[in-house]
């Protein structure tokens, strides 16, 4: 475990005090997903930062009592706690019932990605053991990532995931920076395009398939322009298919709002796909957006488009 900690405190000047009002990030999330990325994100924005804190240190980490880091701290826990794992999200249960405001974070990649990331930093996963051949590293890098992910599954589950498969660092940071910059009470919306040529996102809640739709891709002026240029907006906006395909996820998103807001769901990830993430998905996350301005906090992502910037 390593710590930020003020070299001017010794264990028995910290206060024991209640953590009642106080805001935790709990990153969480697969090896080589981007965890570290995302704590030194937090701690740039005043943050106090512990990295790979035992589970079952988490309520009396909580308790401690001091002005540099008693409003805001972000704790990064995975599976080398595993055994502690499965006592984590009653815990987190019992902390927002005790008045802590909890923010799960949990970090994803598909599995391709984290075996690229891993070869190219030479470091083992933390679950994987020593092996011979070069075969049977790989083998054993697959089966360390599959396991990490059932172990992590349920923790998964309670968390707002953010996909990193395709983000670089800056936009990872960018992406945490947006998230707890929203209302906290409040559900987060997350409208999300991406091209189905290049996998579903990890994060989606629910996930719309806009590939029916006239394609501006064909047309020639229009292709190289994306769903927020002008001309594009209003070749779609002309075509009667995309205004009703926003009605009917306008429609089915307001009746169903009301619940997941009840449920204990601080973000909601809606992702829009097309075939290339650049022109009819980019264009109707963009209207949604627009449509759901008065409902509060809505964050908007483009994929594809925010990989090659």
């Amino acid at each position: 475990m390593s710590e930020h900690t003020d070299p001017l405190l010794t264990p028995d000047d910290q206060p024991i005090a209640s953590p009642q009002g106080r805001e935790l990030v709990l990153i969480s999330g697969i090896s080589g997903s981007g965890k570290s990325v995302a704590l030194h994100a937090l701690e740039d924005v005043g943050y106090f930062c512990v990295d790979n804190l035992p589970p079952e240190l988490l309520r009396n980490y909580m308790q401690l009592q001091h002005p540099r880091y008693v409003e805001r701290v972000a704790i990064a826990v995975d599976a080398r706690a595993a055994r502690s794992l499965p006592a984590l999200v009653p815990l987190i249960d019992e902390l927002r019932r005790e008045g802590v405001r909890i923010r799960p974070l949990f970090l994803d990649a598909n599995t391709d990605t984290l075996v690229r990331r891993f070869s190219e930093t030479r470091r083992p996963h933390p679950l994987s053991h020593p092996t011979q051949t070069n075969e049977s590293v790989q083998h054993a890098l697959i089966e360390a990532i599959e396991l990490e992910r059932l172990l992590l599954a349920e923790l998964r589950e309670v968390s707002t995931v953010i996909d990193t498969s395709t983000l670089r660092p800056a936009g990872l940071r960018a992406q945490v920076r947006n998230l707890l910059s929203a209302p906290h009470d409040r559900l987060t919306l997350v409208f999300e395009s991406f091209a189905f040529k290049y996998g579903v996102p990890l994060d989606a809640d629910y996930v719309f398939d806009v590939r029916m739709l006239p394609n501006p891709y064909y047309v020639r002026e229009l292709r190289p322009l994306s769903g927020r240029d002008a001309p594009v907006a209003k070749f779609l906006s002309e075509q009667p298919e995309a205004d009703e395909m926003l009605a009917q996820i306008e429609a089915f998103l307001r009746r169903w709002l009301p619940s997941l807001a009840t449920d204990q769901r601080a973000y909601v990830t809606v992702a829009i796909g097309c075939t290339g993430g650049q022109h009819r998905s980019v264009y109707i996350v963009e209207q949604l957006a627009k449509r759901f301005a008065g409902h509060g906090a809505t964050l908007i992502r483009h994929r594809e488009m925010d990989a090659i910037d």
